[in-house]
This record gives structure tokens, C-alpha cells and sequence, in this order.
């Protein structure tokens, strides 16, 4: 190669640097615009508002759990037991709605600050591994909601909490409006408050951190407890959308839904960086791919199978960024 040409190939190689890093920052917006496309054109009545409206009621759960994992990812940790703290607070929830829908909410999410607290000691006082203090909660957590239910489902009727599963609001679904309105608060608090400077610092660095005098132990458990909070709201709204309290599946699962749609949405596993709109649309892609599989008679199983490939091509993704 000329040296004319080795000149030309070195100014283009920041240009495609940069074009992929355009792209990958865009990619999960392109996606769900990619989805919809699809769908308006190739599936039946999926731009009916009833359609629309359900789409929005399903991932509502699933964004508001997703915005705590994405604080515990951001300081390179993971919360496994979201799912299990869900079914606690559903459990929880019945217990105590003879005296009113807000002290039942009150102990629900007393619940999850509780599961917070634990997974947040075990982690940043302790000194356990992440994913070891949260996967013990995610089996006890659900055995002791199991415990607190007889083992049962209990029908709600509670008109006051249905009420947060149907109604609307100004032409949204009221728990959409909770899931915008938490990623606001979570989008203002990573970018604009010193709780969410230090968390990306010790997520990016925490020995540095510690070094530099942050209040890394405090940090890391208040992460937690938000985790443990999101997961209980979660577990509240899925009870009022289900109009039953069943711990045996409400929560099931929902943590690969979740991680999923932090990892697509542009938060590295690694820590150090935050996405709260991307984790949102990643999740939007979640639901969406799982209702065009569903609607295009492809069962359940294959749209959890996709999932776990596509946190693969993510989880990949994320390393080659790093590495280069």
C-alpha cells in the first residue's frame, strides 16, 4: 500500500469509528420504529387503540422494574431477585387493603425497601458477589411470598387498586403514566443530582472512588433499595392489572425481560454509564418482539428464547465498545 493510500485509510477509519458509534447509540430507537413499521403494515389490527393501550399496560411493569436494574447495572452490580421482590409486595398487598388502598401500597413498597436493604448490606457491607446476595433472594423471596399467601391466589376486589390497572388518563393507562413519570425522575436524577454522579463514578471505578472519598457504602445501598422499591411498585400495578394476588407467577421471569432492556438500551454490564431512555426503549423492543411473535403464532417459549440471544449480540456489543 502507498503512502498516499495508507493516508486516506487512516483519515477514513475515525469516519466509520464514528459512524458505528452512531449507530449503536441509535440502534434500539431504530429497532422499535422497525417493529412498528412492521406491524402496521403486516399485522392485523395492531394499531387499534385497544391493541395499543394493552401493548402499553404489559411493558408498563416491565419499564419500572427495568429503571431500578438499570441504577444497580450502572454501578456494575445486578439485582436477580426483582422478580421475587414483585411477588412479595403482591403477596403483602391483600394483607393489609381493609385499611385502604395507600397504607396496603405503604407495606407492599415497605416490603421492597426491606429486600432492598438486605441485598444492599449483602453487597456493599458484606462484601458479597452481586449476582450471589440477589439470586438468594430470588429463591426466598418467593418462598416466603408463597408463605405469606398460604400457597394461594387471592382475588382482588378492591375497587380503589383495580381502578390503577384500568383506568386512564388523559388517554393513557394510568400505569404508563407511572412508568413515565418514574423515568423522568430516574432520567433527572443520574444526570442532574450528586446521588447519580457518584453512582456512575463507583460503577466506572470503585476503588477510585473510595479513594476520592465517596460514600460508596451509602450509595450502593440506597441503589439497591430504589431496586427493591421499582420491583414492589411493579408488583402492586401487576396485581391490580391481574385483579388477583398470585405469587407464584406474578414477577416470574420478568428479571431477563428486564436485564434485557437495560443491556439493549445502551447500559453496559460493566458499570460506569447509565441510558434511561434507552432502557425504556428497550424494553418498548421486548414487548413489542414478544407481541409480533405471539400475533404471528409463534408461542411464548420462542420469544424468551430470542431474548437470551439477544442479550448475547448486546452483551458482545457492549465489549467490543469497551475494548476499542
Amino acid at each position: 500500500m502507498s503512502s498516499a493510500e495508507t493516508a486516506v485509510a487512516a483519515r477514513r477509519a475515525p469516519d466509520r469509528a464514528a459512524l458505528t458509534r452512531r449507530v449503536r447509540a441509535v440502534g434500539v430507537y431504530a429497532a422499535v420504529a422497525a417493529l412498528l413499521l412492521f406491524n402496521a403494515v403486516f399485522t392485523d389490527n395492531f394499531l387499534e387503540l385497544a391493541n395499543l393501550r394493552t401493548q402499553l399496560v404489559q411493558v408498563a411493569p416491565v419499564v419500572i422494574v427495568a429503571l431500578g436494574l438499570a441504577l444497580v447495572i450502572g454501578s456494575e452490580g445486578i439485582d436477580l431477585s426483582v422478580g421475587s421482590v414483585m411477588a412479595l409486595a403482591a403477596a403483602v398487598l391483600p394483607l393489609y387493603l381493609g385499611f385502604g388502598l395507600w397504607p396496603a401500597v405503604a407495606m407492599a413498597l415497605l416490603a421492597g425497601t426491606a429486600a432492598g436493604v438486605l441485598n444492599g448490606t449483602l453487597v456493599a457491607v458484606v462484601g458479597l458477589q452481586p449476582i450471589v446476595a440477589t439470586l438468594a433472594l430470588l429463591v426466598a423471596g418467593r418462598g416466603l411470598a408463597l408463605v405469606i399467601a398460604d400457597g394461594q391466589l387471592k382475588q382482588i376486589r378492591n375497587p380503589d387498586l383495580l381502578a390503577l390497572g384500568t383506568d386512564e388518563l388523559l388517554g393513557l393507562p394510568v400505569v404508563a403514566w407511572v412508568a413515565v413519570v418514574l423515568a423522568v425522575l430516574i432520567g433527572f436524577t443520574v444526570h442532574r443530582t450528586t446521588y447519580g454522579r457518584q453512582l456512575v463514578a463507583i460503577g466506572g471505578n470503585r476503588a477510585a472512588a473510595q479513594l476520592a472519598g465517596l460514600p460508596v457504602r451509602r450509595v450502593l445501598v440506597v441503589t439497591y433499595v430504589l431496586s427493591g422499591i421499582f420491583a414492589a411498585l411493579a408488583g402492586v400495578l401487576a396485581t391490580a392489572r391481574l385483579t388477583a394476588s398470585d405469587p407464584s407467577a406474578i414477577g416470574n421471569l420478568i428479571e431477563l425481560s428486564a436485564i434485557t432492556a437495560v443491556v439493549v438500551g445502551g447500559t453496559p454490564l460493566s458499570g460506569g454509564r447509565i441510558r434511561v431512555l434507552g432502557t425504556v426503549a428497550g424494553a418498548l423492543l421486548m414487548q413489542l418482539l414478544r407481541a409480533t411473535l405471539i400475533k404471528h403464532d409463534l408461542p411464548d417459549s420462542t420469544a424468551q428464547m430470542v431474548q437470551a440471544v439477544i442479550i448475547l449480540i448486546a452483551v458482545y456489543v457492549a465489549q467490543q465498545r469497551r475494548t476499542r
